[in-house]
């Protein structure tokens, strides 16, 4: 055991990096050991200006000292236990050639009889196996090392990129809410303010853009510099352009709200340019997956089989194929694909809530009916108020040392304890609509039903040879995932479609606010007006909003509760906007406009893409149905008339004795007496799984490319898996 000492502190100190990263004590400690030795070392060392600028590029907290101080660390304990495990590594493969070279020089063929001197590797001199061993270690330590060290500065370059595309699409809705609110009159520092407040509403462009915010509040700088300073450091060129552009007319005194309109326009017109590319690429994207992962490997296992069948055994070769290469390299391009187009063409992803209003009211409004109106904030804040007095003031103390019980302490007890079940009240309250936000939340109920189903269809489950075992359970298995995956599409494609008829009426909602506000009207009047107006699937949340401002509650407060119980990112984006235009002005009709224009175009842009994606998602399921076809083909018809063959052949060459003399082959000779044993259900086992695999990897990619998310994919994973399930138990194969 003294032997492995030296690899189990090197597997020690790797897990101790790893560690690190989760655990903030260990994240503290490795800090301080970093700073401590290279902390002198990276001051002074000459690129720091450029790692300087990558690190602001992929928004990364902490100081420049701190991460490249970290990164020679990593490399440096990475260096070092992988010189350890190197020598290990090295032992171990050593060990696994002792196996002698005369049982391989009779098996193998002249030309190739060098291969035996290899095994040999275990006698060489003590000279010759510490160079060995020093060679191994020092190759598998610099790997390590210099892997670490570049791989950190890689995946800054690679967030500041993603950054970038993040930026690009955000920034034409951001510079709309920038033009908005000032066109309702509110001073320029106070709408940066507002950015700054609701960047996550408006993306990765709003945060960039509140970096100047918080160097404006922080250290007093002036407007100008700040906007130049973030010129600088943005990595998107668009972002750079329009701070440099924003900059210069602010400091000339031109007109703010014509330059903000063009930018507006300029940026509206780039996102069809990008939109119609983005297309282009995911259709390039489309073809290339049909070509490489679905055609290709369907033509490599049918040439494997045929080998298999005719020449010699190739089972585990399109194992390796089926359940290595298939899975991890469809993992990979889904991957590629969702870092390339990450950010393009306006799609986003559908969240329980993507504003900071949205995560604090979910904590404020869970377990309360949303029609109590204004009552319910009250007595949400309330409560957190009794709760903070009963952190801090428990008791009194008394002039003679004495301490007068607190008579409310038992009050705050329960209201502690309340709060504590709070989340508990909530899902019991309204599983439903619980579930609705969350889908993951239904995989909890699923998922066992989906493994108690399987058990009960194999049971009982006799002892037997493992194919046999597999055989029997990996049809209930591939079943129980479609039903999970089925489940869990229907809930998100519930909740999805009821959000998308609720965006697809927004503009209209906007447009008749917009129009009523033009009339004279004041902002609550129009509200309540446009709510009692027909509204598709907005009308329902528009009626509790009109309830809630009749019940007292003020308009901001009942938009904001429309915007919870919606939770989308574009009904987020519309309340924000119309909830400050309305504090900066009562004449809210221009900014009603503008956002109406946005928000239609967004909608637009988006119902685009699903029309011309719609069209690669059928080439996907065709391209599936064909590698079902294929497959099927072989397990009916190929597999089993060389079952025949091969019997037949076996039967005429050992009944007859006829050999294969001058005169040519006998009646057992030809290609069926060269066919060995065929496991037919070993291949068919195979092609079924090939096929499941298949099916849920076509499904994935089938949801990235059309509509942004794999989780997008799990419908089409379902059906694709049930179709699979079906052709097989018609084939007689399950």
């Amino acid at each position: 055991m003294i032997a492995y000492i030296p690899l189990v502190l090197a597997v020690v100190c790797c897990l101790a990096l790893a560690a690190s990263r989760a655990v903030p004590r260990a994240d503290l400690v490795v800090t301080r050991l970093a700073l401590s030795l290279f902390g002198d070392y990276v001051a002074s060392r000459g690129r720091r200006q450029r790692e300087r600028d990558l690190m602001r590029a992929a928004h990364v907290g902490g100081t420049h000292r701190e991460y490249a101080s970290r990164t020679l660390l990593y490399a440096g304990v990475l260096g070092v236990a992988g010189g350890v495990i190197g020598v290990y590594l090295a032992a171990a493969v050593l060990t696994a050639l002792e196996v002698g070279g005369d049982r391989l020089s009779e098996v193998l063929p002249d030309p190739l009889s060098f291969v035996a001197g290899l095994t040999r590797l275990t006698e060489v001199g003590l000279l010759e196996l510490f160079v060995l061993l020093a060679v191994a270690s020092a190759t598998a330590g610099t790997a390590l090392s210099a892997g670490a060290y570049y791989a950190r500065w890689a995946i800054l370059s690679q967030r500041a990129t993603a950054r970038a595309a993040e930026i690009d699409a955000t920034l034409p809705r951001t510079v709309a809410f920038v033009y908005a609110l000032s066109r309702s009159g509110m001073p320029f520092p106070r709408v940066m303010d507002t950015l700054a407040e609701n960047e996550a509403v408006y993306g990765e462009a709003a945060t960039e853009l509140s970096v100047a915010v918080r160097e404006m509040n922080a250290f007093g700088t002036d407007v100008l510099t700040a906007l130049r300073h973030t010129a600088r450091r943005t990595p998107s060129d668009d972002l750079s352009e329009f701070a440099e552009n924003l900059a210069s007319v602010l400091g000339t005194g031109r007109s703010l709200s014509a330059f903000l309109n063009d930018q507006y326009e300029r940026y509206q017109e780039e996102a069809e340019t990008k939109q119609e590319q983005y297309l282009e690429l995911l259709s390039t994207f489309a073809e290339a997956y049909v070509t490489t992962l679905v055609a290709g490997p369907l033509f490599f296992i049918t040439i494997l089989v045929v080998i298999g069948l005719v020449l010699e055994d190739t089972l585990p070769l399109l194992r390796v194929v089926v359940y290595v290469a298939v899975p991890l390299a469809t993992f990979g391009f889904a991957v590629y694909v969702d870092s390339i187009t990450q950010g393009i063409g306006g799609t986003e992803r559908i969240h329980a809530s993507e504003t900071l209003h949205g995560r604090t009211a979910g904590g404020d409004f869970a377990g309360r009916d949303d029609d109590r109106g204004g009552n319910g904030d009250r007595g949400g804040t309330g409560d957190r108020r009794d709760h903070t007095a009963a952190a801090t003031t428990t008791s009194s103390p008394r002039s003679d040392g004495g301490i007068v019980a607190d008579g409310w302490q038992a009050s705050r007890e329960r209201l502690r304890a309340y709060d504590r079940f709070r989340s508990v009240r909530a899902w019991a309250s309204s599983p439903v609509e619980h579930v609705l936000r969350s889908p993951e939340a239904v995989l909890a109920v699923a998922v066992p039903i989906a493994i108690l189903g399987a058990a009960a269809t194999v049971h009982p489950l006799s002892a037997g040879e493992p194919t046999e075992i597999a055989a029997r359970i990996d049809a209930p298995i591939v079943g129980a995932s479609a039903f999970v995956l089925a489940v869990y599409a229907i809930v998100y494609e519930i909740r999805k479609r009821r959000i998308r008829r609720i965006e697809a009426a927004i503009p209209d909602f906007l447009d008749r606010l917009a129009s009523v506000n033009e009339a004279g009207t004041s902002v609550v009047a129009s509200i309540r007006r446009v709510a009692g107006t027909d509204l598709d699937a907005l009308t329902t949340d528009l009626e509790r909003t009109r309830r809630d401002m009749d019940w007292g509650a003020d308009v901001t407060s009942a938009l904001h509760r429309l915007e919870h119980r919606v939770a989308s990112p574009m009904t987020s984006r519309a309340v924000v906007l119309v909830t400050n235009a309305i504090h900066a002005s009562g004449d809210v009709a221009p900014v009603l406009r503008i956002a109406a224009d946005e928000a239609r175009a967004t909608w637009t842009l988006r119902r685009e893409r699903r029309q011309v994606m719609l069209t690669y998602l059928i080439v996907i399921y065709i391209s599936f149905l064909v590698f079902l076809g294929v497959i099927a083909a072989l397990s009916v018809s190929f597999i089993p008339a060389i079952e025949e063959a091969s019997v037949a052949g076996t039967a005429s060459g050992s009944g007859t004795g006829v050999g294969t003399g001058a005169g040519g082959a006998g009646v057992g000779g030809g290609l069926a007496a060269g066919l060995g044993d065929i496991d037919g259900n070993a291949y068919e086992r195979l092609f079924f799984h090939a096929a499941a695999i298949q099916a849920v990897c076509s499904g994935i990619v089938a949801g990235q490319l059309g509509e942004g998310s794999a989780k997008d994919g799990a419908k089409h994973a379902a059906i694709l898996l049930t179709l699979t399930l079906v052709a097989f138990a018609a084939m007689g194969g399950l």
